[in-house]
């Protein structure tokens, strides 16, 4: 008996004494290993459906979702509540249209033209319906880089929505010309050649089109196109599979979202993030959304209590517009106790916490077309994501020495590149392979063998450059450091330098234009600024170089500040020089270069002075 009783002491004390050092030494061990095990479990569903043929699409869960809950709330728009069989019977009668009127056939890719509204997702599904991948447009985008997405993605047909029909006066008649029928959301069409389609929805069947025009025997086939910026300057259409369209939808359920939370989305539909995690997990979990048509700071947290909502998808800048709103009473009387999304800076992390209580931020790191994903499940402030030896052992991902100064991976005596040490930034590249595949772009082989890197390693690998300079410390938590090339991102889009440079030549005084990123203290992401030779004989004009930002340049990719030079520094690899120019940054005291900043009052692009540089550093300088 002593005995006995000798060895469960013993055993109780060994426990206790295993317990107490894995929480000392491996604090997130029992987290990390459920939250692997739940994703990998969804994971293997996906790989066993590709086994058994039984390929089932984020439309298939939809029909599903709509057949078992038609009458519980899909979406609310603007104080409309549309029901799951209401989207589902919409979305059959576009079908129906797109069938035998549009005369649309499986395997066609339709562009998709609109802003955030119920038939943004009614005009998709119809569309899947019938077997068309879609291709979702930026509604920012100009007149040369919309037809270039045409192109791209192979789009002989124009779904256009009511309120954007205006903004293709400048490229209808290259769009006709190229044999691309537009068709608008509109009851009856001012253009003889822009067709309607509402008047043809109310005559339409409700009932289901046959199923087997939506049905595929590869999760690996397209489903949709969503444009991305890079470093060839115009978009690019980055290919989107049913297999990472599944992958995305279950990013809600993997933070412990379900069918009860009512999720808040108010980033644009043709962005991956509202779209593929917003609308894809609110179908996943059977849950319902409220969808923004744009973001308001003023009306989200009125939003959020007149609906209940539990779950939002934010961008890190709109958590600092939300901070930046006259605080309230209110600021807590709300039932959200989660949030989803990317970009969050460490302080305005805190300021929202200390603000508006515990809301469980859940960061995501991913790009639309990258082949790795990482998740801050355990919800550490100022990390994008978490990693441990679990993790590593399905996803193989590096970060790597890069040199700042010549803009390029550092590598050894043997042409290898180099890995970082725990703590230290890199370059974050990951491994393809077969459990991580890289789908690319469309439209171009070259386009996707630029975003690769081969012989990283060892003779033969390839990896997908991500372009992003990250830190990993030493209990596993990844940090975002900074944005590498030829990209910056700006009020949560990427902007592409290459385009707006592009675009910045075409001005007549202007010789030669480097455009980089520069911070602007409590502002997310970096500002765009322009360094510009202007041609011998010729002066900066302000008010002809606003004009033209204006009228070709998305909001987003306009440069902020100009910076007047007289040689355009060079790399040693004759890359134009911006490290020197993005560590300088805006402040006139920093250069006796001429600068200017973008001024929409005065419409014109007038001297920065020490005034107006103290004024944007207080946040009195709306940019």
């Amino acid at each position: 008996m002593a005995l006995s009783l000798g060895w469960l002491s013993a055993l109780v004390a060994g426990v206790f004494s295993a317990h107490v050092l894995q929480t000392l030494c491996f604090p997130y061990f029992w987290r990390d290993l459920l939250f692997l095990l739940k994703v990998v479990r969804y994971g293997a569903r996906l790989e066993l459906c590709k086994l058994t043929c039984r390929v089932r699409t984020v439309l298939d869960r939809f029909v599903q979702q709509a057949r078992r809950i038609p009458d519980k709330p899909f979406v609310i728009f603007e104080g409309r509540v549309h029901t799951y069989r209401d989207v589902e019977r919409r979305s059959n009668r576009l079908a129906h249209v797109f069938l035998e009127t549009v005369k649309l056939k499986k395997g066609d890719c339709v562009a998709l033209l609109m802003n955030n509204e119920p038939d943004f997702l009614c005009a998709w599904f119809g569309l899947a319906k019938v077997g068309c991948s879609v291709a979702f447009l930026n509604t920012n985008i100009k007149s040369k880089s919309l037809l270039h997405c045409f192109n791209c993605c192979g789009a002989r047909t124009l779904v256009v929505g009511s309120d954007l029909v205006d903004c293709l006066d400048d490229i209808l008649g290259s769009l006709l010309e190229d044999n691309i029928q537009v068709w608008a959301m509109k009851g009856q069409s001012e253009h003889p050649q822009v067709h309607s389609l509402l008047d043809k929805i109310d005559a339409a069947s409700d009932q289901p089109v046959p199923a087997g025009l939506r049905a595929t025997t590869s999760l690996k086939s397209p489903t949709l196109y969503i444009f991305t910026s890079g470093t060839t300057g115009l978009p690019k259409a980055a290919v989107i599979t049913h297999l990472q369209s599944l992958k995305a939808a279950a990013g809600f359920w993997a933070f412990g979202a379900t069918g009860d939370d009512v999720m808040y989305i108010p980033l644009p539909l043709y962005h991956s993030a509202a779209s593929l995690i917003g609308i894809g997990g609110t179908i996943e979990l059977g849950a319902t959304c409220v969808l923004k048509k744009k973001f308001s700071a003023s009306q989200f947290w009125n939003d959020c209590r007149k609906h209940d909502v539990t779950v939002f998808q934010y961008i890190g800048e709109l958590c600092r517009y939300l901070c930046n709103q006259p605080e309230t009473a209110e600021d807590r009387v709300h039932k959200v106790r989660m949030g989803v999304g990317n970009g969050l800076r460490q302080d305005v992390w805190r300021d929202f916490h200390s603000r508006f209580g515990g809301v469980k931020m859940c960061e995501v790191y991913g790009s639309t077309e990258g082949n790795l994903c990482f998740m801050n499940h355990i919800g550490k402030i100022g990390t994008v994501g978490r990693s441990n030896s679990f993790y590593r052992l399905l996803f193989k991902y590096d970060l790597v020495k890069y040199d700042m100064v010549n803009d390029e991976p550092v590598k050894d005596a043997y042409g290898f590149c180099q890995r970082v040490e725990k703590g230290e930034t890199g370059l974050l590249l990951s491994k393809v392979s077969p459990l991580s595949p890289f789908f690319g772009y469309a439209g171009s082989k070259q386009l996707t063998e630029r975003k690769l890197m081969r012989n990283v390693f060892v003779k033969g690998d390839a990896h997908f450059n991500t372009g992003d300079l990250m830190a990993e410390d030493q209990e596993g938590f990844i940090c975002f450091r900074d944005r590498v090339g030829d990209t910056f991102r700006w009020k949560g889009e990427n902007v592409a330098t290459t385009e707006v440079t592009e675009t910045l030549g075409l001005v007549d005084f202007i010789q030669e234009v480097n455009v980089y990123g520069v911070e602007v203290r409590g502002h997310e992401g970096r500002a765009g600024m322009a360094a510009v030779i202007v041609r011998p004989g010729r002066a900066l004009d302000g008010r002809k170089l606003f004009e033209h930002v204006m009228r070709d340049v998305p909001a987003y990719a306009r440069p902020l500040f100009i910076r007047l030079q007289e040689v355009m520094e060079m790399t040693s690899t004759f890359k134009q020089q911006k490290f020197q120019l993005v560590q300088s940054g805006f402040d006139p005291s920093a250069t006796s270069d001429p600068l200017y900043v973008l001024d929409y009052q005065q419409e014109s692009y007038v001297p920065l002075t020490d005034a107006i540089y103290r004024s944007i550093l207080a946040g009195e300088r709306k940019l």
